[in-house]
């Protein structure tokens, strides 16, 4: 594949709630089983081949990435998919039970971490092997009181307006909560936080006018030093973010020349960095869940194959939501596509989403991953489709289920 027909993805952040206060106390299990929900891996398609993850991930060769898993692809003789799995298949775990009781021994640091969060300092975790895991568990175990926004920094591009307008939305939900528990009255409209600029934005993140205690919301940053945020502009925009009083971030790091990316102020002011070395040596299988789209090539089959992959990937309500248009277009393919109106209609009956803001973050995942399309009837409303036969489509169904 030509490494200019590979297109970049527009938005990398995917948003889990937690919001324990708002829902009473039986949502706080419920909150707290929402990451621990995701099939974060594929054991059977996603586990890849640890040269080209250490190629990729750890050495950060100067070639290009695409050339240098092909290279990879071509040594071991890797042409499809399906040859793909069974050499990964092949790969034994070792020292599992020592990785085991490393994990367990970082599972007790959490109380600690969670008290670091609340004396304003922000996480940095660093150490060799796949951090993703535990960071969500931490998230999913200590975090259920807040609100928590996940940023996916190993994909090419990230949309950092739209993390902080997300943000601003979850902290202005939180404040009205705590207002109307506390006083029983609700506080101001605010002005539409889409509309704003981002340093309007910011100012309300670090506003001394919410007088609420302990209100502030969470990021996690997985790989704050990858590809999509290591410029110098994406950096700033983070510490920016960082520096808010009413923000907390838990973020990690892999290369290890990551630290290069900040100057003094950023690290001592802004993001105020609390170390955690945290090493975990687990393979960075969801990091590099889009290599096998790379190494491997073929049809419709492959398709439905990659679609898989990315699906799995997602929240079980993001699946569920997909499924909720692929039953409508199979069920009426003679139409352009499935209305969003009624897509929301749908989905809010069915409890899938909350609000037509959720409903938006899942369509952009699936925008990202070229899962959906969007067309104009002749009605001139906007319709949502997926790229694929009904056969195909079928399949994907089968294997989500």
């Amino acid at each position: 594949m030509d490494v200019d027909e590979i297109e970049e993805e527009e938005f990398g952040f995917s948003r889990n709630y937690f919001l324990a206060k708002e829902l009473g106390s039986s949502s706080r299990k419920k909150s707290a089983r929402k990451l621990s929900e995701i099939d974060l891996v594929d054991e059977e398609v996603c586990v890849l081949i640890p040269i080209i993850v250490q190629l990729y991930i750890q050495l950060e060769l100067i070639a290009p990435t695409v050339r240098i898993l092909h290279s990879c692809a071509v040594v071991f003789g890797i042409g499809d998919l399906s040859e793909l799995r069974e050499v990964a298949a092949s790969i034994e775990p070792k020292h599992e039970k020592e990785v085991n009781e490393l994990i367990s021994s970082y599972k007790s640091l959490y109380s600690k971490w969670l008290f670091v969060l609340r004396s304003g300092f922000a996480l940095l975790m660093y150490g060799f092997g796949s951090k993703k895991a535990l960071i969500e568990d931490f998230a999913s175990k200590s975090l259920t009181e807040y609100s928590v926004v996940v940023v996916n920094g190993y994909l090419q591009s990230i949309n950092l307006k739209q993390v902080v307008i997300t943000l601003a939305e979850l902290l202005w939900d939180q404040v009205k909560l705590r207002q109307k528990t506390t006083s029983g009255s609700l506080c101001k409209s605010q002005q539409p936080f889409n509309t704003r600029s981002m340093s309007d934005l910011l100012t309300f993140l670090d506003s001394p006018d919410l007088e609420v205690e302990e209100c502030f919301v969470c990021i996690l940053v997985h790989n704050i030093d990858g590809p999509g945020l290591r410029d110098s502009d994406s950096q700033q925009c983070l510490a920016s973010i960082a520096a808010c009083s009413h923000v907390r971030m838990v973020a990690s790091i892999d290369h290890v020349n990551a630290p290069l990316l900040w100057d003094k102020k950023m690290v001592h002011t802004q993001f105020d960095w609390y170390w955690c070395h945290v090493p975990t040596f687990a393979p960075y299988k969801v990091e590099s869940m889009f290599f096998p789209f790379i190494l491997a090539h073929g049809g419709s089959a492959q398709s439905v194959k990659t679609a898989s992959i990315v699906l799995q990937s997602l929240t079980p309500n993001a699946q569920n939501v997909f499924k909720v248009l692929a039953e409508h277009q199979l069920a009426h393919p003679d139409e352009e596509g499935m209305p969003i109106n009624n897509l929301y209609s749908t989905c809010r009956e069915r409890f899938l989403v909350s609000s037509q803001v959720t409903l938006n973050s899942h369509l952009t995942e699936f925008k990202d991953h070229e899962l959906i399309k969007t067309k104009r009837n002749s009605d001139g409303q906007d319709c949502l489709c997926i790229p694929l036969t009904n056969e195909a489509l079928q399949k994907l169904i089968a294997e989500i289920v």
